[in-house]
């Protein structure tokens, strides 16, 4: 296992395209970092130039202290693990799996080593029952599990994941979510993992590596990333459904400082009203769950936000919540804004709706005036040419990365610890 440090890491093709632009990111021994963005961000040719698929620009690459940039694939010692599978349809699970063994001329093992690590890494992964089976006739969350075995019996210093569940369906991704989060604890070994998946970026990653064109927006741990946010992109990427985001300008009303949106006016906090003083406009960015129907918050809850009126155009209802949606019209600067948003987020476009994530007991009902409640010490206030977040607070942010690479490393213990106990009681 090892640590691995991107410096100034720059991709340029021949053609002049500018793929990966002074990436600096650091991953530490044992860590699970995700790197994330729209098509075209530079996530996969980042993983790539890791591997040696792609050659470095410029910058530097180091795996433990060692200076990579040259390296051949085969030099580097990480465990590559394809969106394909990349398995010989010819040789069977267990021939899959000793295939790298076989291929180390570094280290020659016998036969009985070779038995030995292909169990093992059988065993841990569920296949002790298809060992002797074609990849063929296997279904696509088990040829993921061979593609891990050979990965795991490299013993390699990192394992790098291109978009490995990308061809399962949404029940067996959840499960190879769970599959490969705890495979990487027990091991402890240092991964990267890249993806399009808002779920498996936040469900998997110690740390998210957020990268748009080419450049990294923000590195943090998910619930950093989703709580304080640096900018419009990230805002808007992480999270499903994503944030909202609404025009507003700040006035004085009878009550204190209010945002003046398209919904209605939104009391404001002192704190987020000096972050929109002296600006014709800011954009609020809402989360979903930021809302709920009035008549179902707690008195106590009530005052740290505000009540409004709003007309639902529509519901969906998913039995444990339900998201209502409220359309609005902006103007044509604010239009166009949201399409740029839109088109840096690689999405159609941002239509003018709010959703809102409601209690699935809520009786609101779209096409009727609604009382709908807004917690508005939660809301983030945006520049919305710069895309900076206006209300970010570093330290908060910093503190929950911190605890997050605390909670990696009592995991990683426990797992080991719990490996341990299951390998004595077999003896």
């Amino acid at each position: 296992m090892a640590s691995i440090t991107l410096k100034h890491i720059d991709k340029i093709y021949d053609d002049g395209f500018h793929a990966v632009k002074d990436v600096n990111l650091e991953i530490e021994d044992g860590e699970f970092v995700i790197l994330v963005g729209p098509s075209g961000s530079g996530k996969s040719t980042l993983l790539r130039m890791v591997v040696g698929l792609e050659d470095i620009t410029d910058g530097e690459l180091l795996i433990g202290d060692r200076r990579v940039n040259e390296a051949a694939p085969k030099d580097r010692n990480l465990a590559m693990v394809f969106q394909n599978y990349a398995l010989y349809p010819h040789l069977t699970v267990y021939e899959n799996i000793a295939f790298p063994l076989r291929l180390n001329k570094g280290v020659k093992l016998s036969d009985d080593e070779i038995d030995r690590k292909v169990r093992e890494a059988a065993s841990m992964l569920e296949l002790n029952d298809h060992l002797e089976r074609k990849p063929g006739n296997l279904s696509g969350g088990q040829r993921q599990r061979v593609a891990m075995g050979r990965a795991i019996v490299r013993e390699a210093d990192a394992f790098l994941f291109d978009e490995p569940l990308s061809n399962l369906d949404a029940k067996l991704r959840g499960q190879m979510r769970a599959e490969i989060s705890q495979m990487q604890r027990r091991l402890g070994v240092t991964s990267i993992y890249v993806t399009h998946d808002q779920t498996e970026a936040m469900t998997l990653g110690d740390r998210v590596a957020v990268l748009k064109k080419g450049e990294l927006q923000q590195v943090a741990s998910p619930r950093e990333l989703y709580e304080q946010p640096l900018n419009l992109f990230v805002a808007g990427f992480i999270g499903s459904p994503s944030m909202n985001f609404l025009p507003a300008s700040l006035r004085q009303g009878p009550q204190g400082c209010v945002l003046s949106t398209p919904i209605g006016d939104i009391p404001v906090p002192e704190s987020k009203a000096r972050a929109a003083e002296g600006r014709e406009l800011v954009f609020v960015g809402l989360r979903p769950e930021f809302f709920e129907d009035a008549a179902l918050v707690d008195e106590a809850r009530k005052p740290q936000g505000s009540v409004f009126t709003a007309e639902l155009t529509h519901m969906e209802w998913l039995g444990h919540e339900q998201y209502g949606y409220i359309e609005f019209e902006p103007d044509g600067e604010v239009a166009d804004m949201l399409a740029d948003l839109a088109k840096d987020l690689d999405a159609d476009e941002l239509r003018p709706v709010i959703v809102t994530t409601l209690s699935a007991e809520s009786r609101v009902r779209p096409g009727v005036p609604a009382q709908l409640w807004l917690d508005a010490s939660r809301i983030h206030l945006f520049d919305p040419k710069t895309g900076e977040n206006l209300t970010r607070d570093p330290d908060a942010g910093a503190e929950l990365t911190r605890l997050a690479g605390q909670d990696r490393r009592r995991e990683i213990e426990l797992a080991q610890e719990r490996d341990a106990a299951r390998r004595a009681e077999g003896r």
